[in-house]
């Protein structure tokens, strides 16, 4: 579940910037700083992802250490270069899409990142950098997990945006609703397809 989880997610991401309604706050914020990275520097968007994540892993290692785990480690190897991947394969068999093709891909992508974020978050066995700050926050009740997720988009979102970022539909449809979509996979899932489908558990 957490290897499928990251895999998926970073392929989630390449339908994201097919659509070119914008990516999700994350892939905001690190297109941003991307902006910014790539006008001095000749540095892949899989090597600056690598580098931003590693940064944050540092600071989760002090908040929270429970969040890291080989699903972690996988992310931050391996999700950047899964974008480029998506992207490669994709550019293959879609090409100048159309309104209702971008449409599509918008909402696949929007789908298939809150599945594979609730698979990967089940799973116990780490999460992504960026992940972890709401799921931290979460932990120590300073609100429910979905609004610290919305917090945080917004926050991915603004920062993103001031430095060069592309806003668009897809980007703030994510940041407010991700949260309870993550939530929602979470619950009609990624639990029952741990715990098996004859247990109830209850969302805290």
């Amino acid at each position: 579940m957490a290897f499928a989880g990251v895999c998926i997610s970073g392929f989630s991401v390449g339908l994201f910037r097919l659509s070119l309604f914008g990516t999700d706050p994350f892939q905001c914020f690190a297109n941003g700083i991307a902006n910014v990275v790539t006008e001095n520097f000749a540095i892949g968007f899989g090597t600056l992802y690598t580098i931003i994540n590693l940064v944050m892993l540092l600071l989760i290692f002090v908040l929270d250490k429970h969040y890291i785990g080989i699903a972690t480690f996988i992310n931050i190897f391996g999700t950047g270069y899964m974008v480029e991947l998506s992207l490669y394969l994709l550019g293959k068999v879609i090409h100048n899409p159309g309104i209702i093709t971008r449409v599509i891909l918008l909402l696949l992508g929007i789908i298939i990142i809150c599945f594979a974020s609730a698979l990967y978050y089940t799973a116990d066995l780490g999460v992504s950098t960026y992940d972890a700050i709401a799921l931290i926050l979460s932990d120590k009740k300073i609100a429910k997990f979905q609004y610290c997720r919305i917090a945080t988009d917004l926050i991915c979102v603004l920062t993103g945006f001031f430095l060069g970022a592309i806003i668009g539909v897809g980007t703030l449809v994510t940041a407010f609703f991700m949260g309870p979509l993550i939530e929602f996979f979470n619950v009609k899932i990624a639990r029952p397809l741990l715990h098996g489908k004859g247990l109830d558990h209850e969302v805290v």
